[in-house]
């Protein structure tokens, strides 16, 4: 039976800052119950870059859901003809 191996890619993130942040996120990453300052701090980055991605998702979904809906009141399509139908039968109805 063959087994499939799968590689994952990797990158490298390198960064400078100023010791009193080190100090602040190994003692964050400590307190955390983190097994290291680069498990911490990849999982805090992945748990905001998610959040940021899925915030600004839902404001350009309300944007184009907002332009579709003031196009569609501004400039309406004509009635088809189940829908003028529809409005016959119902003025129909509150004619009796």
């Amino acid at each position: 039976m063959a087994t499939k191996t799968i590689k994952i890619e990797k990158a490298r993130f390198d960064t400078k800052l100023p010791i009193e942040q080190k100090l602040l996120f190994e003692k964050a990453a400590r307190l955390g119950g983190y097994r290291n300052l680069t498990d911490f701090v990849i999982s805090t980055v992945q748990i905001k870059a998610k959040e940021i991605i899925s915030e600004r998702e839902q404001v350009l979904a309300s944007q184009r859901d907002s332009e579709i809906f003031f196009e569609a009141i501004t400039n309406p399509n004509t009635p088809n003809q189940a829908l003028q139908a529809a409005a016959n039968d119902f003025k129909a109805l509150l004619s009796e």
